[in-house]
């Protein structure tokens, strides 16, 4: 089948070392709170939360929190029909990008902070942004105005994988 062809697959996920740093430092400090106030019996803070809050807070931010992030992926594949987002758990299935919705496209480098304010599904002055890393993407523009950059540690590599599927798509047809 030819929508199962996959021209070009990418799978990233936040490992960057400085965002795992401040990731874990939540449950750094939900365990020092939790062995201080349950173990010693110190109440941790000027305003303590009961015990039960305190493991409440911990599982939701000393577990969730890091956990959320190491399954947190952006996998994008350019396949003959069209290109195909998710951004899991957010998209829990694929988004398909029709290739005749789109007017224009290429590789680019941004800038993730001055555009979009940051990484993950974000929203810059004119535009959406997927990404996890870097600065390097590849930006659709779409027949009806709207601007969407997929961030990729290959853009180049996924750009001619757009180019080589859009030319297929136009020799077979619909």
């Amino acid at each position: 089948m030819l929508s199962e062809t996959v021209l070009f697959r990418e799978v990233q996920r936040f490992r960057q070392w400085w965002l795992w740093l401040i990731v874990l430092s939540a449950p750094g400090v939900c365990v020092y709170a939790l062995i201080q106030q349950m173990v010693f019996d110190e109440p941790f803070g000027d305003e303590p939360v009961s015990d039960a809050g305190l493991i409440v807070i911990t599982i939701a931010f000393g577990l969730t929190l890091p956990l959320l992030f190491y399954v947190i992926n952006l996998t994008t594949e350019v396949r003959r029909d069209g290109l195909y987002v998710r951004y899991f758990p957010f998209h829990p299935r694929f988004h398909r990008i029709a290739f005749d919705t789109i007017s224009r496209y290429e590789a680019r480098t941004y800038s993730p902070l001055k555009e979009f304010g940051g990484w993950g599904i974000r929203w810059g002055k004119a535009s959406k942004a997927y990404n996890v890393s870097g600065n390097h993407g590849v930006q659709l523009e779409f027949k009806n105005g709207k601007k969407l950059l997929i961030g990729s540690q290959r853009a180049d590599e996924f750009a001619r994988a757009m180019e080589t599927a859009i030319k297929a798509s136009l020799r077979i047809g619909p």
